[in-house]
């Protein structure tokens, strides 16, 4: 077995030896659908639970995206002729134990009604354990006779480190009480009970731990002192010899065999009611926005819990830091080599969720999130697609979205006053350089799969310009603040070139509406509509399926951004007009009422037999969605009431909302119910946060989320024909200027457009309207982290044909080599 420098410290319990069966099975995960995430309010406690199933599931420590074991759950004996294992052979209710506190209480009854066990699960108000407090109880059919035959064990599996390979472990007595102890790497476990165990065993999985034992002739006959280098399974039998029939479980984690068995014992040595009252006492300290639950339809419950979920997902080590779940989407069928889940900093989330804290009034835990985010910020202005919370990144997709919500947040708490003595603008300023050197195209859209020009990256990026060039034009930068606008007009101007089809063939009677993404153009840049046909390659679709679609057959509704940031109005007739492709195409009617999918053809979700998304599935319907859909009829003036019922009727039992739902008949064997949560992720905390901003968007009775100046300068105005230049006249923005960039090209200018060229060093155009017969040179002027432009405009050009040109850069001594041309168009 492996030894430690202190094992001398110990007194370590060999009992019968190192376990057989090494090093066990493979390590699987456990089910993403949560019946609760806990945690204390402390910051002091950097320890987090979450539970389903009737059981204790992933512990994380030291930080929220740090998991360290799997589960957690008890097994019954008679010692003669049964033993329950509670997770598969009893009936769990599930209810929190104060309603303002992630405290959690399960009742897990025998199915023959003849005893119950009564879980109470809290953190440690102050110190790094998880306590359960159990109750053995008689049920209806049961006796004291029966209750004298029972025994209970405690069965837990370690994923020390992020992982369920490599764990070892062994018994040991400390003060006359008997420890189990993981470890791995730098991190170590410690479980005892307060009553103390009579008996402990390390074993391995599918072969020598307590399932296996227990099973067999349902009593405890194997004692292993350690299991070494393996996916393990630690049990315990709870001491109830005194009579007893309640006692105290903690699972301590630290840095040490030491810290881990102090904090323990530390925290066994207080009474239970103790540490719970003191664990409520901090919650209910955690103010609520009780404002809003006039505006629920469930008065305030999913509310409550969205906001105290909310608040569990921040880091209490990296201030400021909000994972999007502390769950693993179909976590049961996946191994050590998913070590992320969604226990991932991803910034989109992460905005979502500061800006709901902003909507309950919680401004500055939403500073902290933004401060957090200015931390992480990259050299070139961006961020990481997601990272661990201690800002290493973890996928590497590019997506500009994630680099424009920032911008917004900063806005927001900025308008909110709440910013203190933070100077943001070097932060605002990388960002949006970020932006003008990469839009309009993005790697990845918000759906994290396909690049090109996205309806929803769109409207964020144009938001967060927008917010950017307002807070520029107050640090006294009046020329970027000028450009920012600018650049954000030609964007908004080209949405509908850029996003729309004038083709579609997904409902007949609509032949114009908005696209999911228009890929990259390949030979001339999209200057006008049209009908769509560039190819987009789905991933995730299942063998044997099309994977290969034409952009004008998929749609989501991303395009409902625009509405929401003040882009476009809700009367638009184009935006009426996609939404009739969106119900056509995407809506699901469920027993709580209407939910929508992301896209068509969508394969990130349960198989259509309702196994696991094992990188190939089928998409369902995201409650999410339903909030954005109740935020756009908001905008358009109805009662949304009943989507926000609906809304509420997504809820688990405690008040969980999923990521996807079953919107198929029961599969019972599955464990699929219609309309009920699917092997996804469980919470998602994006769709709690939609849900709070929802409910203050209600109260206020206008969108939360508009950005005024963005509405002024944009929605505001009406088209008559859903056109987007028909919709310029009278808008604030009445210069046409095109953007020309190396990495994006453009071919043709209108005959009044002023020709904008970036780089993004500095450099001298030397252009010509007459085939070089005569030449002209226009030096750029430098713009920050946006990097230089020079413009030629109308009023220079001669010849109303075309231009040629090209670069040079005088501090390289470089030319470029090549010339550009340029059409000029009526």
């Amino acid at each position: 077995m492996l030894t430690t420098p202190q094992d001398s410290l110990y007194r370590w319990l060999d009992q019968q030896g190192e376990a057989f069966g090494a090093p066990g099975m493979d390590p699987r995960w456990t089910s993403s659908l949560k019946d609760s995430v806990g945690c204390a309010y402390s910051a002091s406690s950097r320890i987090w639970f979450t539970v389903s199933h009737g059981i204790l599931n992933e512990i994380y420590h030291p930080t929220i995206d740090h998991p360290q074991t799997r589960d957690l759950g008890l097994l019954v004996s008679d010692g003669a002729s049964f033993v329950h294992e509670e997770k598969r052979d009893m009936i769990p209710s599930f209810e929190y134990i104060h309603p303002e506190a992630l405290g959690v209480r399960y009742t897990n009854v025998d199915k023959e009604g003849r005893y119950q066990l009564v879980k109470e699960i809290i953190c440690d108000p102050h110190h790094s354990v998880v306590l359960m407090h159990v109750r053995l109880e008689a049920g209806p059919n049961g006796s004291e006779e029966f209750l004298n035959k029972l025994r209970i064990f405690a069965l837990l599996a370690p994923h020390m480190d992020g992982g369920g390979a490599g764990n070892s472990a062994r018994a040991v007595d400390v003060a006359g009480k008997k420890f189990l102890l993981a470890w791995k790497n730098r991190w170590t476990l410690a479980m005892s009970a307060d009553c103390g165990f009579s008996r402990v065993s390390c074993g391995f999985v599918g072969s020598s731990d307590g399932w296996h034992d227990l099973t067999d002739n349902f009593r405890m006959d194997w004692q292993f002192g350690s299991a070494t280098n393996g996916n393990l399974a630690l049990t315990g039998e709870i001491d109830l010899r005194d009579g007893s029939r309640e006692f105290t479980l903690g699972i301590g984690v630290g840095d040490s065999h030491h810290s881990a068995l102090s904090k323990t014992m530390g925290s066994l040595s207080v009474a239970f009611a103790t540490n719970s009252a003191r664990f409520l006492e901090q919650w209910q300290r955690a103010a609520s926005p009780y404002r809003l639950a006039t505006k629920s339809g469930d008065r305030g419950m999913l509310m409550q819990t969205s906001n105290n979920i909310l608040l569990a997902h921040e880091d209490k080590t990296y201030s400021g830091a909000f994972v999007a779940s502390a769950s693993i989407p179909w976590g049961q069928a996946k191994g050590d080599d998913d070590l992320g889940g969604y226990h991932l900093v991803w910034t989109r989330d992460m905005v979502q969720t500061a800006s709901a804290l902003l909507a309950c009034g919680r401004v500055d835990t939403a500073r902290r999130a933004l401060v957090y985010l200015a931390c992480t910020q990259r050299p070139d202005g961006g961020f990481a697609q997601n990272f661990w919370i201690d800002g290493r990144p973890y996928w590497t997709g590019v997506q500009l979205d994630e680099v424009a919500f920032p911008l917004i947040l900063t806005w927001r708490i900025w308008k909110a006053g709440g910013l203190g003595n933070w100077d943001v603008f070097p932060f605002i300023e990388r960002a949006a350089g970020f932006l003008v050197r990469n839009a309009p195209i993005t790697h990845q859209e918000r759906w994290e799969e396909n690049s090109g020009y996205s309806p929803s990256t769109l409207a964020a990026v144009i938001g967060g310009l927008i917010c950017a060039a307002e807070m520029a034009r107050a640090h006294q930068s009046a020329e970027l603040a000028d450009f920012l606008e600018q650049f954000a007009d030609w964007i908004e101007l080209h949405l509908e070139d850029w996003t729309v089809t004038n083709d579609g063939v997904l409902l007949p009677e609509v032949k114009r509406h908005y696209m999911r993404i228009r890929p990259p153009e390949s030979g001339e840049a999209i200057d006008r509509e049209g009908p769509g046909t560039e190819k987009i390659h789905l991933n995730n679709r299942p063998a044997g399926t099309p994977y290969e679609f034409e952009a004008r057959q998929i749609i989501d509704g991303g395009f409902l951004e625009l509405v929401r940031y003040g882009i476009r109005r809700a009367d638009d007739p184009l935006m009426v007009d996609s939404l009739k492709v969106v119900d056509a195409i995407l809506k699901r009617d469920l027993p709580q009422g209407p939910s929508w999918l992301r896209y068509n053809y969508d394969g990130y979700g349960q198989t259509t037999t309702g196994g696991p998304y094992h990188g190939t599935g089928q998409g369902r319907p995201w409650p999410l969605l339903t909030g954005e859909r109740a935020h756009y009829e908001l905008a358009a003036g109805r009662d949304i009431s009943d989507l926000i019922k609906t809304y509420e009727g997504y809820a688990t039992a405690g008040n969980m909302l999923p990521e996807q739902l079953w919107d198929e008949p029961d599969l019972p064997e599955e464990h699929l119910k219609f309309g009920g949560p699917t092997g996804a992720a469980c919470p998602l905390v994006w769709a709690h946060a939609e849900y709070l901003k929802l409910l203050r968007s209600a109260y206020d009775g206008q969108v939360f989320d508009r950005i005024e100046p963005v509405y002024q300068r944009y929605g505001k105005f009406k088209s008559e024909h859903g056109h987007a230049r028909s919709a310029h006249h009278g808008r604030a923005h009445e210069k046409c200027i095109e953007i020309f960039s190396q990495h994006r090209p453009i071919q043709t200018i209108t005959l009044n457009a002023t020709l904008r060229v970036l780089s993004e060093k500095r450099f001298v155009l030397v252009w010509t309207d007459n085939n070089w017969q005569t030449t002209n040179s226009t030096q750029s002027r430098g713009l920050g982290s946006a990097g230089f432009a020079a413009d030629i405009h109308p009023d220079q050009r001669q010849n109303p044909s075309g231009l040629s040109l090209t670069f040079f850069w005088p501090e390289e001594n470089r030319w470029l080599g090549h010339n550009y041309e340029v059409r000029i168009e009526e």
